[in-house]
């Protein structure tokens, strides 16, 4: 599906770039043609010679070359490709590409693109996982950019974790899935006209006016869910607890704070024809909230009164009236993981459910990654560990062919 199509591939900084060269060949087998941009950061691993000699053309390096200006200037780089692919693509070039720096040729060229972004982050694991990052991780895919990976596994630097640039096999085949997704454009997506219902993120039940109880949970896993559902063609509502994402693009989301607030959201949302229910709903709230800053006082503790919450998830597979034809639960579980998710499915009367490990040594709730298990009326299936962009990817794949049925 490759044969014809111009790939410029930019090669950032990092040991990682070595795999560029690879990667280059393995598109040109493929029938690609490609043009090489190779970073400052990029030259201290592999040279413009290597590069050049395996595309075949000039490789671009400096955004004042007065040569290449006259030649091929970086507005017809940044335009002359059916796809823009940035691997490895660091911490910093992402960071350039959510702000919109552009103080060196491959910035600039992805600031005056008006054609896809396909990137392959690499880097180590604190700076994958930092906030910074994760932020700008969120504006690029909330702009439409396409990410395949990082990958877990050891780093250079010998440390373990989520970071790794994705081996040259995946890369390959996910720029083939996009030339092969992008030319069957003319069929219906496979939830064209279906709407979907998506919770995501934690609630936060208030104390008094400066306080409340919360939990870990990021919202990750739930927009992401949000973003695949929307990709593959559904009209998505995302209903909010307090998250620091930024909405997908083609989603509406509802902000909420409360659990239930959450559930008025829900209800406003209704009907879908399938709801995925990832929120970490609190599950009591005190029972009178207390309308000024509670001092401490030499009585001790105060006393908190709890009530409990409305069940969200129950409630909506339970519903007579506009009951979604497929409702999907989250179990986060810290012991028994599958009989535990088990037992919740058939007391909350959900379709399926989707069960983790949330212990603190798993570094599940808050993470980028996630590691499932699928539980149906058919039984269950153990997915392997994975960042939450591709679990979700999995998922709506499961969903899409459920109403293909």
């Amino acid at each position: 599906m490759m044969d014809g199509k111009r790939i410029t591939i930019i090669i950032g900084g990092g040991i990682a770039a070595y795999k560029a060269l690879e990667l280059i060949r393995r598109l040109k087998d493929k029938g690609a043609d490609v043009r090489g941009v190779l970073t400052k950061g990029g030259s201290e691993f592999i040279t413009a010679l290597s590069v050049a000699s395996l595309t075949g053309e000039k490789c671009y390096t400096d955004l004042f070359s007065l040569t290449d200006e006259a030649e091929m200037g970086h507005i017809r780089l940044s335009r002359e490709a059916d796809l823009l692919l940035v691997a490895p693509a660091t911490a910093d070039l992402m960071a350039k590409m959510a702000n919109g720096l552009a103080n060196d040729l491959a910035s600039t060229i992805l600031l005056a693109t008006d054609k896809p972004v396909m990137v392959a982050p690499a880097m180590n694991v604190e700076m994958w996982a930092h906030k910074a990052t994760q932020r700008n991780v969120q504006t690029l895919v909330a702009d439409g950019i396409h990410f395949v990976g990082p990958e877990e596994g050891m780093m250079a630097c010998g440390e373990v974790g989520l970071g790794r640039l994705s081996e040259v096999e995946t890369m390959v085949d996910a720029v083939e899935a996009f030339f092969t997704k992008k030319s069957d454009r003319s069929a219906p997506l496979p939830l064209a006209g279906r709407r979907a219902l998506v919770t995501a993120g934690p609630t936060q039940e208030a104390i008094d006016p400066v306080r409340y109880i919360a939990n870990h949970s990021s919202g990750k896993q739930g927009y992401a869910i949000a973003s695949t559902l929307a990709a593959l063609g559904a009209d998505v509502t995302l209903v909010s607890g307090p998250t620091n994402l930024i909405a997908p693009r083609g989603v509406n989301r509802v902000d909420v704070t409360s659990a239930v607030e959450m559930l008025d959201a829900v209800k406003s949302a209704l009907p879908a024809d399938v709801a995925v229910m990832v929120a970490a709903v609190a599950d009591w709230r005190l029972a009178d909230v207390s309308t000024e800053k509670i001092k401490k006082t030499k009585d001790g503790i105060p006393a908190l009164n709890f009530t409990e919450n409305p069940d969200i998830l129950a409630k909506v597979a339970a519903s007579s009236s506009d009951r979604p034809s497929l409702v999907v639960g989250f179990a986060a579980e810290t012991e028994n993981v599958l009989a535990h998710a088990t037992a919740k499915r058939e007391r909350k009367g959900c379709d399926w459910i989707v069960a983790n490990d949330v212990s603190a040594n798993t570094g599940i709730m808050g993470g980028d990654s996630n590691e499932v298990i699928l539980i149906t009326d058919q039984g269950a299936e153990l997915w392997d560990k994975a960042d939450k962009k591709a679990v979700s990817e999995k998922l709506g794949a499961k969903i899409a062919d459920h109403f293909k049925g």
